[in-house]
């Protein structure tokens, strides 16, 4: 369970369409927290500071922001988060920008049951008492197999988070025993009530010659899924492939790729 009345209030509005922000307002006293490289714009009498861990105020001690600074390492992200803080009489603006086209999502996690599940780096800011984690796959096919890999990040409290889709996003209410499948890269997130496992594509021809990757994820209601259309991966991959002798591959995700190569003489 999360603390009540943990997090700052804050107020926010986003702006733009494929390449959004999203503008905080703090009242007086009150912090939002955010990754490295987000910062946008910010108003004179916000105060900026880097912090060990998420900022959380249920962080206790030193070695409180030890334990939770390294559970970002394993996520991938670094061991500092920054916290913007409104040091002045008034309301004040920080602003924080999507990393790459997409859209921008507020998740109330009071709605959610106080946690809500995410890619490793679908994050982009909080209010501050949020506590961004870790959620570790409990299923060995899916920490294998699955585009997330074996732990994906959590947002725990009672305030505002906000995370990032690539390109289109894609909201989906799930009912009991109703399942979703998709592509394992293009899960943005989901609520703790969803059962997330890795499903094998099958079929001989669909595993040589489909280009869509062997596995993909089975998302079991009930709960509230985030579906993005374009995962950066997928955005980096059509970028490398456009520049010559830069990852060109025949067949995305297909086992034949590498082989297209080959035969086409671009290799020799």
């Amino acid at each position: 369970m999360f603390l009540e009345n943990n997090a700052h209030e804050i107020d926010y509005r986003i702006y733009g369409e494929e390449m959004q922000y999203v503008e905080i307002e703090l009242d007086p006293e009150e912090g939002v927290v955010a990754e490295s490289g987000s910062f946008m714009m910010m108003d004179s009498d916000i105060k900026m500071n880097t912090i060990f861990g998420d900022g959380s105020n249920q962080e206790k001690g030193l070695l409180g922001k030890i334990f939770s600074a390294g559970k970002r390492i394993l996520t991938g992200e670094s061991l500092f988060m920054t916290v913007f803080t409104n040091i002045g009489r008034g309301k004040k603006q920080v602003s924080f920008a999507s990393p790459y086209p997409g859209k921008i999502i507020p998740i109330d996690l009071v709605e959610y049951g106080g946690k809500f599940i995410c890619q490793k780096d679908a994050f982009l800011c909080a209010a501050k008492g949020v506590s961004i984690g870790i959620e570790f796959s409990k299923k060995l096919g899916r920490g294998l197999f699955g585009g997330e890999g074996f732990i994906m990040q959590k947002m725990e409290g009672d305030g505002l988070g906000f995370i990032h889709a690539g390109g289109t996003m894609a909201k989906k209410v799930l009912k009991p025993g109703e399942v979703l499948k998709v592509d394992t890269g293009c899960i943005v997130g989901f609520t703790q009530d969803v059962d997330y496992d890795i499903e094998f594509v099958g079929g001989i021809k669909n595993t040589i010659f489909g280009g869509e990757g062997l596995f993909f994820a089975t998302l079991r209601g009930p709960g509230t899924v985030y579906i993005q259309s374009l995962p950066f991966s997928r955005l980096a991959g059509r970028v490398l492939s456009s520049i010559p002798g830069g990852g060109k591959s025949k067949g995305e995700g297909s086992i034949l790729g590498g082989i297209g190569d080959l035969l086409d003489g671009d290799n020799f």
